[in-house]
């Protein structure tokens, strides 16, 4: 028996859920599609919002043959199969070839298309979990246009999921009577994937089919069917790069809700690590010198976590993130390092001045290695006024005080101190 997202896969785009930016009414994808003119796409998006059904779509409005291959499965030979048909009375008007997961083809796999693509005889149609910008070869993405599928709103998954309700009723004659709330947690637990949604609709109703006249879904089955299934997280994939990202903006935001939220979501991947080095790399980039002791804070509660591991490792992880989410933040010593290597990169570095080179060993004066170099503690607040930087840099300013409390206090400190060298 085919599954019900089979079954009721839409037959035409006013059927398909989401996907309004593209596929609505005046949508650009809609448009291209109703002009029969066929250029070469990449589909972009999660699974189980629409990306093979609308090529299935695109496939039955053409003339050409369609020829469908799965990247994790296909090899060199299939394509080759493919080209061999070429000109030939098997496919006289070109082939449509419509190629899901391209990101699990080798470059040279991609390449073998590209001649083929330049002159029209295929058109590529080819979907992708992954971002096509990273995963698909350049010469790829510039013969094709790229869309953005994205995952389907609860409310939408709603229409798809009351059209399989209808159909089941009608095609096993049954009642089904859905408990209040059963039906909307299914359509805001699938997170967006229509097979899911409709996988666990499945799932449910057959556990009560042939039991009673009527089939009840409760919301106990559907949350039990459900669980995580709202989840997208794969730690080599898009989703885990997004809400890494996400997790240290909002920190950086100074947004412990949404911090606390990305968190939550890492964790819930099963993943311990991520999180901590992110939150490490934190307390330095957008703490930094407005809070230094956020290092050592964040420090002892990684330790922490590591130690007692999941679940328990939420709890001081939790602390570490709303702590450093609403510490005063200050990013001048990412901008002064990075600024010190910019100058380096661009070939300015220079000779060390001979006052602060080292001259610990027999000859270093005959050298003039350190003869004018005055140690800072022989003189009053522990400072003297001398040269550091190369010649060639001697008036560069990398570090510039950060407007916070800490490097503020600092900043009056030294003025204070350099205005009396002077004097």
């Amino acid at each position: 028996m085919r599954p019900l997202a089979d079954e009721l896969r839409p037959s035409n785009l006013d059927e398909i859920c989401g996907q309004e930016h593209i596929l609505g009414e005046g949508g650009l994808l809609r448009r291209i599609i109703e002009s029969g003119e066929i250029p070469n796409m990449i589909f972009y998006g999660p699974s189980g919002i629409g990306k093979t059904t609308v090529a299935n779509l695109i496939a039955n409005r053409t003339q050409r043959k369609l020829f469908r291959l799965n990247a994790t499965t296909a090899s060199s030979a299939d394509i080759k199969e493919i080209i061999g048909q070429l000109d030939t009375l098997l496919a006289p008007n070109g082939v449509l070839l419509y190629l899901d997961e391209i990101q699990y083809f080798n470059k040279k796999q991609q390449q073998t298309l590209l001649e083929h693509m330049e002159s029209g005889k295929i058109i590529l149609i080819a979907s992708t979990t992954e971002n096509p910008y990273f995963y698909v070869y350049n010469a790829i993405l510039s013969r094709a246009t790229v869309f953005e599928f994205k995952p389907v709103s609860p409310e939408a998954a709603m229409k798809a999921i009351r059209r399989a309700v209808s159909y089941l009723q009608e095609q096993y004659h049954v009642e089904v009577a859905a408990e209040e709330g059963a039906l909307e947690h299914i359509a805001s637990a699938c997170g967006g994937d229509i097979r899911k949604a409709m996988n666990a609709l499945e799932l449910v109703f057959r556990a009560g089919y042939g039991m009673a006249e009527q089939v009840k879904i409760t919301l106990e089955d559907v949350v039990t069917v459900s669980q995580k299934s709202a989840m997208r997280y794969d730690r080599d994939g898009d989703s885990h790069y997004d809400i890494l990202s996400a997790f240290q903006k909002s920190i950086r935001g100074s947004d412990p809700d949404a911090a606390v939220h990305y968190l939550a979501r890492l964790l819930e991947g099963g993943d311990l690590a991520s999180p901590c080095r992110r939150m490490l790399v934190t307390a330095s980039e957008d703490i930094g010198l407005a809070y230094p002791q956020a290092i050592a804070i964040v420090k002892a509660c990684v330790d922490a976590a590591f130690q007692l591991g999941l679940p328990e490792a939420r709890i001081p992880l939790a602390q570490a993130v709303i702590f450093l989410a609403t510490c005063p933040k200050s990013n001048s010593a990412i901008c002064a390092i990075d600024a010190a290597m910019g100058d380096l990169k661009r070939g300015k570095n220079g000779e060390i001045p001979a006052c602060l080179q080292d001259a610990h060993y027999a000859g270093a004066g005959k050298l003039g290695r350190g003869l004018t170099y005055q140690y800072p503690h022989n003189y009053p607040n522990h400072y003297y006024p001398q040269q550091y930087l190369p010649d060639e840099l001697k008036d560069v300013q990398y570090y510039t005080y950060g407007n916070n409390k800490f490097e503020q206090a600092c900043k009056k400190y030294w003025d204070e101190i350099k205005k009396q060298s002077k004097t």
